[in-house]
């Protein structure tokens, strides 16, 4: 089931910049990992999200995020209350949402407008021909 791990930290006053610059050149490698991104909370807060394969990769990659982590460990200022410069957590998930199956073909339909336009698709369905009618002759005005 997939998994998902949420960490937020609190950048020092004057290092958001250079923090985010320092995620922008990570390049992780964390098997199991499907995407990840960096939210800004607010002026000097952040959350970072990722999303994993299961839960167990998250747990086999945490010694890599801790060096991950001591990247930009410079950057952040302590969050108080005895967690210090981080509060991660993380689970699997339990629902997924997505938009409903109306906007999600409207944006699907848009979004292979904006690729290619006019352009058919190898796998496009063909519409079966109708049937021959038959003609009849036409009367003729006495």
């Amino acid at each position: 089931m997939t998994a998902f791990n949420v960490v937020r930290f609190k950048v020092k006053p004057g290092n958001a910049e250079a923090f985010i610059e320092a995620h922008r050149n990570m390049r992780p490698t964390l098997k199991g990992f499907i995407s990840g991104s960096l939210v800004r909370t607010g002026d000097q807060t952040f959350a970072m999200v990722g999303e994993w394969r299961n839960f167990q990769s998250i747990v086999n990659s945490r010694p890599q995020m801790i060096s991950m982590l001591d990247q930009v460990r410079g950057f952040l200022e302590d969050l108080g209350s005895d967690l210090g410069v981080t509060d991660p957590i993380s689970g699997e998930s339990v629902i997924k949402f997505g938009p409903p199956k109306k906007a999600a073909k409207k944006a699907a339909k848009q979004s292979a407008a904006k690729r290619g336009g006019a352009k058919k698709r190898a796998t496009k369905r063909t519409k079966a021909k109708p049937a021959a009618r038959k003609s009849t002759p036409k009367r003729r005005k006495r």
